[in-house]
């Protein structure tokens, strides 16, 4: 009865950190959209709060992590409990560093309302966030299902992403051989991209931990990768 008693405490105990990771979901989701909408519609208040409100998901994940490490050291759990707990860390951290770029973005979307507008890039930087947020919203949906195969689908549609910044990264390259003066805002609409890339990256990684959670391992074999290009191909910028 005392083992019983002490192992639903542990799964209570589990619960409400895996709970605390689905709302940091939520919360990173949000910020992400909100970052994207800001660039496009040159919202400096929006672009404000997105980098305000990254304080509190850095406070989540120190109180996610600071709880799976007590349960880790005082309930001694087995494999597969195991697995959760490290997983949640993992998947915060992950999260965390989302957040990171969506209030990087933010800053950099206050320095381009300075500057003049660049053709289209921002609402094509934002259709290429918000295909970021929906990879996101799937692998934590995965996490919460425990959905292998939704895990997979989020791993396969990375190479979206990669595709997507690559094409905007040639249109960047364009906008600054055609005139000198758009160097400037296309390296920071450049840096967007790039932080928005990474996000799909992480997102990747999270849905990665669901498929080592379900089945106790994690992929082997290789993202699939888009070809990308670099600022050394092009030394005339």
């Amino acid at each position: 009865m005392e083992n019983q008693h002490i192992l639903s405490a542990f799964d209570r105990d589990l619960e409400a950190v895996q709970a605390m990771v689905v709302k940091m979901g939520g919360l990173v989701e949000a910020q992400i959209v909100d970052a994207a909408t800001a660039l496009e519609t040159r919202d400096e208040e929006l672009a404000e709060a997105v980098r305000k409100r990254d304080k509190a998901v850095d406070k989540l994940e120190e109180q996610i992590n600071a709880e799976a490490a007590q349960l880790i050291a005082l309930r001694a759990p087995t494999a597969s409990d195991l697995r959760i707990a490290l997983s949640v860390i993992k998947i915060s951290g992950n999260l965390e560093r989302v957040g990171d770029y969506s209030k990087n973005i933010a800053k950099r979307t206050k320095v381009l309302l300075q500057m003049q507008q660049v053709n289209g890039s921002t609402s094509a930087l934002r259709r290429m966030a918000l295909a970021v947020e929906g990879m996101l919203k799937d692998a934590i949906d995965s996490y919460i299902q425990r959905d292998e195969k939704l895990a997979a689908d989020v791993r396969s549609r990375d190479i979206e992403i990669d595709q997507m910044y690559n094409a905007l990264f040639r249109e960047f390259l364009t906008y600054m051989l055609e005139d000198p003066r758009n160097i400037t805002a296309c390296m920071h609409l450049h840096f967007i991209a790039k932080n928005i890339e990474r996000m799909g990256d992480l997102a990747t990684s999270i849905a990665e931990q669901v498929i080592y959670l379900v089945t106790g391992e994690i992929p082997d074999d290789e993202r699939p990768k888009s070809e990308g290009v670099t600022l050394a191909n092009h030394p005339e910028i």
